[in-house]
């Protein structure tokens, strides 16, 4: 395996601090060596054209390297297409009534937009910048033109029409980074291979045979909640 990339290389290191990874410390599972085929679905909440501003986008924040599959493969975008339809994706979960005024950062979300608009007010306006500075929407651009604007939304350079890019930036990278790790029952980590990465047990439910045990490599694969039977 060649060397892994520096950003994934230092997520593994500080992922490290985490119960789990102690607990599976020298235990790898190993990805198939063929890759397994992508599920036959369809996004419920996207349209085509913002499903697929939305997997290119979440491939550039987690990309697939040597040590394993990326956001697109793992079927992030499908994952966030289901958060949108949601009480969290329609911010049924949050105060959402007025008055609304610009606060500090430390002060957490401040739009009075849902997720779920947040994402299709976003998306259009990420794509109107692409084809105003680049001439294509964004998915039509090479990786490193994809990545150059993504980096210029991060850092807070660009405004969009109802808010600042940073916001959905932010936003889009929490979702693709939960998509990634979260259990493949909500619809990304497809195969648990985002699991495998970190060599992370999943939805087990007793682990007292291996308390106390340091060093010891724990020998049994991942399991999901939607695998496990009532």
């Amino acid at each position: 395996m060649s060397a892994p990339s520096p950003s994934r290389r230092r997520f593994v290191r500080n992922a490290a601090g985490t119960t789990a990874f102690f607990l599976l410390a020298g235990q790898e599972f190993p990805f198939p060596a063929v890759a397994s085929p992508m599920p036959d679905r369809k996004p419920a909440f996207f349209s085509p054209e913002e499903f697929r501003f939305l997997d290119a986008a979440c491939e550039c924040i987690y990309p697939h390297d040597a040590l394993g599959p990326g956001a697109s493969a793992l079927g992030v975008a499908y994952f966030i297409d289901g958060q949108m339809q949601t009480p969290y994706g329609r911010g049924e979960l949050w105060y959402m009534s007025g008055p609304f005024q610009e606060g500090p950062a430390n002060l957490g979300y401040q739009l009075p937009l849902a997720p779920c608009d947040l994402y299709r007010q976003g998306i259009e306006a990420a794509d109107h910048y692409a084809r105003t500075e680049r001439g294509k929407t964004f998915a039509d651009l090479t990786p490193e033109i994809q990545v150059e604007l993504l980096t210029a939304f991060e850092g807070g350079a660009v405004n969009f029409p109802a808010f600042n890019a940073r916001l959905f930036f932010e936003q889009l990278r929490t979702n693709t980074l939960e998509g990634v790790f979260a259990d493949p029952a909500y619809g990304g980590n497809l195969h648990m291979q985002g699991w495998m990465l970190l060599g992370f047990p999943g939805a087990r439910a007793d682990f007292m045979d291996w308390v106390n045990q340091e060093g010891a490599a724990y020998p049994f694969p991942p399991v999901s909640i939607g695998a496990r039977k009532a």
